[in-house]
């Protein structure tokens, strides 16, 4: 069985889906077999892996039924479209409407090691989904000092998306993204993030760079794009991988870690 992760945030511009990108990435080069799952209606997932916007079937035809997850894998990657909006709204008068993504998922138990699913930027019923779908939540957060109150409430989501509808449901990190570290502003956001969420909060930040929106732009991963920047989602993918108990992918991702100088 895969483990499933699902990649949240509260609101926009966090990194989310730079990081979803980036470690489907680093999990593949670590010798995992990733599918990444696009479930943000702007569909940048989808963009950033280069893929033809007009390709499908996309996740809104696996959430409306008319198309299985097995049809919408388009080599490790299910798609979104702008179609993904009016799907959530048929979710919603749905009996069972959480479980639809869950469900579609199964299909694919003996086929991936891993799952990541990139969430839209909004705590509403595409993300819970996700959540229910999810063994694993990690939450994107800006190292800005107003990020702790859209942290807390995206852990509150977690905490109750596993009271409810998902006992397995675990939060397996925090992530500092978008960090300016040469400044005190985020240097003393992420000490914030740290003293009220202890040791769920990374050791690794993500860098702030131009960088990111140039690798996306061109389709290209970070870690092809700009090597050195890219050491910061390895080790990212390290600690991660760490949390989840696969040694023998961090070790191999150890030797891709060495390459690339911070």
């Amino acid at each position: 069985m895969p483990t499933t992760i699902a990649v949240l945030s509260q609101k926009g511009g966090t990194g989310k889906t730079t990081t979803v990108r980036t470690l489907t990435d680093a999990f593949r080069r670590a010798g995992l077999s990733v599918l990444a799952v696009d479930l943000d209606p702007q569909a940048n997932l989808s963009d950033y892996f280069g893929l033809d916007p007009e390709l499908t079937p996309t996740i809104a035809d696996v959430l409306a039924g008319n198309a299985t997850i097995r049809q919408a894998d388009h080599g490790g990657i299910v798609p979104a479209a702008i179609g993904l909006a009016e799907a959530e709204l048929t979710l919603a008068g749905k009996l069972g409407r959480e479980l639809t993504l869950r469900r579609a998922l199964a299909a694919l138990a003996d086929q991936y090691e891993l799952i990541l699913i990139d969430c839209p930027p909004a705590l509403g019923l595409l993300t819970v989904n996700a959540l229910v779908a999810a063994d694993q939540a990690v939450i994107s957060a800006e190292a800005q000092y107003f990020s702790l109150q859209g942290v807390q409430q995206a852990v509150e989501m977690v905490d109750l998306a596993r009271e409810t509808l998902n006992p397995r449901l675990e939060l397996l990190a925090i992530l500092a993204n978008i960090a300016d570290l040469r400044t005190r502003h985020s240097r003393e956001a992420i000490a914030l993030l740290r003293g009220h969420f202890g040791d769920r909060v990374l050791a690794t930040a993500i860098r702030q760079s131009i960088a990111y929106a140039e690798s996306a732009e061109r389709g290209v991963s970070i870690l092809d794009h700009r090597p050195a920047l890219g050491a910061d989602y390895l080790a990212v993918a390290g600690e991660l991988l760490e949390r989840l108990g696969l040694a023998q992918a961090r070790q191999r991702l150890g030797a891709l870690g060495s390459q690339a100088a911070p």
